[in-house]
């Protein structure tokens, strides 16, 4: 029985790591969701209102996100903005790395020292992450690219 409930632990483990590493860069618009959302219902709105609001504002900022770091060709820039992405990613990464430690370990030290790498792991996958979003198109603007986002394939690119 012991060893149904270690192998459970472990695959628990598991799953919530695999999450935290999947869902990183979503940390920066889920915060803001939930912040428009608590506004929102403090402010008086109902929970379906709220709800809808969260999720519209953190959808919004994903996409705008996206954009602009898909968009810029400024290196500081693209840096600047997934930065801003990475940090909450690695915020959260350091609380769930920290909890994690809390379960399996007594000293003080070693706890910190798992979560600060927990935290420095997740903030670089979420900027690695943010990196894969489509490079700015080799002209200026809008411009035509291989990439074709809406169907997620390459197509043929035509020289005007």
């Amino acid at each position: 029985m012991a060893i149904i409930g270690l192998a459970f632990s472990i695959f628990g483990l598991g799953a919530v790591c695999w999450l935290m590493f999947s869902l990183a860069v979503y940390a920066l618009p889920f915060c803001i969701g939930m912040t428009i959302a608590l506004a929102a219902l403090h402010g008086g709105a109902g929970i379906v209102v709220a709800f809808a609001a969260g999720a519209t504002s953190a959808g919004i900022a994903l996409a705008l996100g996206r954009i602009a770091f898909t968009t810029t060709r400024a290196p500081w820039i693209r840096t600047l903005i997934g930065m801003l992405y990475a940090v909450p990613a690695a915020l959260a990464g350091y609380h769930l790395s920290l909890g994690l430690a809390k379960l399996g370990m007594t000293g003080d030290g070693w706890r910190e020292a798992f979560a600060l790498g927990g935290a420095i792991l997740i903030g670089i996958t979420a900027l690695s992450r943010m990196a894969l979003v489509i490079p700015p198109t080799a002209g200026r603007g809008w411009g035509p690219s291989t990439y074709s986002p809406l169907f997620f394939r390459q197509r043929e690119q035509t020289k005007v």
